[in-house]
């Protein structure tokens, strides 16, 4: 995968504090159906995806999809 198709452009120190903001789950880096970068929740009960817009993920909890 190149860079503009992951979320890898977040800086690792931000990556290791970045969590779901609505379960507290860690966020994984994923491509969404349309083929953006987004953050996946690692959380087993809600899963929620949120978008990666220009490198900077968009952790609002009106901008996450569910992954069910």
């Amino acid at each position: 995968m190149s860079e503009e198709n992951t979320a890898a452009g977040i800086e690792p120190w931000l990556r290791e504090i970045l969590r779901c903001p609505v379960t507290g789950a860690t966020l994984v880096d994923a491509v969404g159906p349309d083929g953006q970068p987004e953050l996946h929740s690692t959380d087993a009960e809600n899963p929620l995806a949120y978008p990666v817009r220009d490198g900077i993920p968009v952790l609002l909890a009106d901008e996450a999809r569910s992954l069910r």
